[in-house]
């Protein structure tokens, strides 16, 4: 009469294995008795599988029912006579050597599969490790290609849309076709500036969703980029920063946002000195550049509006010498603002 040390038989077959990036490992463990010395079979299994040293086992169970004590261990088999266990031994070894078929449905806002081309993660559920990277694809026929995979992992998907759309802990059936359907409703968001763009070539956009801090993306003016369906905010990071908030993008529409052409403002100095330039909204100053001390001409690219700029030579020794100035910003127009001591 033995004694049954399954945990510390499942921690010694770690050894089994050598490192390979490309080999599915796999554990068939084989009992007529559960765990009697003292060890925990669950947390061993558990262990494996989140370090990525063996796919999740399959026990077999001999003689009676075991599966309380191994469901948390792997996939159980009741194998209470030998012609069950013949058929158990076959349906494992089927699901080892044998991928399983499987398409990813992206839907649109109508519960259509029309969204494609997105690059899709698949990572194994319990270690994380990143299984496998696939470009959705239409076939021939217009429908979602056919992926293989590994049925004796749980899946967590990433649809890499702006943003993200994730599925955890995705099961494939064995030997049957299985259609996962995720909601990727996707439109599109065009940025503009006037009609010559190269004056403010390569100008940015954050783009954050509505009412929230973290930026999702930054998009260059002059491109179009897919966004999922929703209320958008933008900050355009032109000078001054232009917020453009609750920018709404609806399924297969583009939504175009155009910012006027910005002027020039060229700014010359009799000597160097201190100062900074101000958009005038009336009642309040909004703070938009620092003038350099040592330069004593600058050419800015400001949005249009009313600015001032006050400024102080920096060998004045009294404040009755600041200069204060008023100038109008005019889209696609330069102005020119001369800043001399008397």
């Amino acid at each position: 009469k033995g004694t049954t040390p399954i945990a510390y038989a499942l921690s010694k077959a770690e050894e089994d294995f050598p490192p390979c990036d490309n080999c599915r490992n796999i554990i068939i463990l084989i009992t007529d008795g559960i765990e009697e010395c003292d060890g925990d079979p669950c947390a061993v299994s558990r262990s494996l599988q989140k370090n990525g040293i063996a796919l999740k086992p399959f026990v077999i169970g001999i003689g009676r029912d075991f599966s309380k004590d191994f469901e948390c261990v792997g996939t159980y088999y009741d194998a209470s006579s030998e012609v069950e266990f013949s058929k158990a031994l076959k349906v494992v070894i089927s699901q080892v050597l044998n991928s399983t078929t499987a398409q990813v449905n992206l839907l649109d806002d109508y519960n259509r599969p029309t969204e494609t081309n997105v690059n899709m993660s698949f990572f194994d559920n319990v270690s994380g490790k990143l299984m496998h990277n696939y470009i959705h694809t239409f076939n021939a026929n217009g429908v979602p290609d056919t992926l293989f995979l590994d049925p004796l992992l749980k899946y967590d998907i990433v649809v890499h849309t702006i943003p993200p759309v994730e599925k955890k802990n995705v099961s494939i059936t064995p030997g049957k076709h299985t259609t996962i359907a995720m909601q990727c409703g996707q439109g599109d968001l065009k940025l503009i500036v006037g009609n010559n763009s190269k004056t403010v070539k390569d100008m940015k956009c954050i783009i954050r969703r509505s009412g929230r801090m973290n930026t999702l993306n930054i998009q260059t003016f002059g491109t179009t980029e897919r966004y999922r369906t929703g209320f958008y905010d933008l900050e355009i990071l032109s000078t001054p920063r232009v917020y453009v908030d609750s920018v709404e993008i609806t399924q297969s529409h583009t939504t175009k946002i155009e910012l006027p052409l910005p002027g020039i403002v060229v700014l010359r100095k009799s000597v160097k000195g201190f100062g900074s330039i101000y958009l005038d909204k009336g009642s309040e100053l909004e703070h938009v550049y620092n003038l350099q001390e040592n330069e004593l001409q600058e050419t800015l690219i400001l949005q249009p509006g009313n600015y001032r700029v006050v400024y102080r030579s920096r060998f004045a020794s009294q404040t009755v010498y600041t200069i204060e100035k008023k100038f109008t910003v005019q889209s696609g127009i330069t102005t020119n603002v001369k800043l001399f001591s008397n």
